[in-house]
């Protein structure tokens, strides 16, 4: 694939405008932006890019956003944003963002954490860490793949769990603070994770975890501690 690595390489350099189409709410503190971006080469599920936000005085901001949508050639892409308290970014698009705005962004960066759809994939993430690992499911669907897939998704209560209307039967949440009738109610444990290891598909799982920093570090060491070796499980945090 050296041809597609030098296309990714090169476009991850330049700067193009995305043109804003439209929002789809998430949840009450995420939403979904979806840009048309005409030049954009092509992303692998797990990428991100850079988005560059400029004031009319000239003032820049930039950020790294997890791209959400699942490759397709049609020129469009979908970031899902959550609104964070005092962000600059983020703040813009949930309180001042409409169809018809143009930002820049640049891109796809990273290919440490992109899934090809070629492997067993056990996806792990809390909050909008989700974002990276619903292009690795979407991707899975489009696609129609044979390659086993499952999804472990921790979310505060199911009214904050980004993309709840898309989950389907390859995805496990688990609720933190509050939850359906019946469903436990705490942090994800070895009881979580434990089942799904021991359903090891051939080759095992190749294992992708993305969280803050303290959810990264837990949720890869209940991997570990249920016998997913360190060098398959690839880790994306924040803040």
């Amino acid at each position: 694939m050296p041809g597609r690595i030098a296309v990714s390489k090169q476009a991850a350099a330049v700067w193009q405008t995305a043109t804003l189409t439209e929002i789809r709410r998430e949840t009450a503190h995420a939403a979904t932006y979806r840009f048309a971006v005409p030049a954009w080469a092509g992303h692998l599920p797990g990428q991100h890019l850079m988005l560059r936000l400029t004031a009319e005085d000239g003032y820049a901001a930039q950020r790294h956003y997890s791209i959400a949508s699942a490759p397709d050639d049609s020129g469009h892409i979908e970031l899902t944003l959550d609104h964070v308290e005092g962000g600059e970014v983020s703040g813009w698009f949930h309180t001042m963002a409409g169809p018809g705005d143009e930002v820049e962004v640049r891109g796809p960066l990273s290919g440490f954490f992109a899934w090809p759809g070629d492997r067993p994939a056990l996806l792990i993430g809390a909050g909008s860490g989700v974002v990276p690992l619903m292009s690795m499911v979407r991707h899975h669907r489009a696609r129609n793949l044979s390659v086993p897939l499952r999804m472990l998704v921790s979310a505060r209560s199911p009214e904050e769990l980004i993309y709840a209307r898309e989950l389907g039967a390859e995805t496990t949440p688990v609720f933190t603070r509050s939850a359906p009738e019946g469903v436990p109610v705490g942090r994800m444990t070895a009881a979580h994770v434990a089942p799904l290891l021991a359903e090891q598909p051939p080759g095992g799982w190749e294992a992708y975890v993305c969280g803050s920093n303290a959810f990264a570090e837990h949720a890869s060491r209940l991997l570990v501690e249920a016998g997913q070796p360190v060098d398959r499980i690839r880790i994306e945090r924040f803040g």
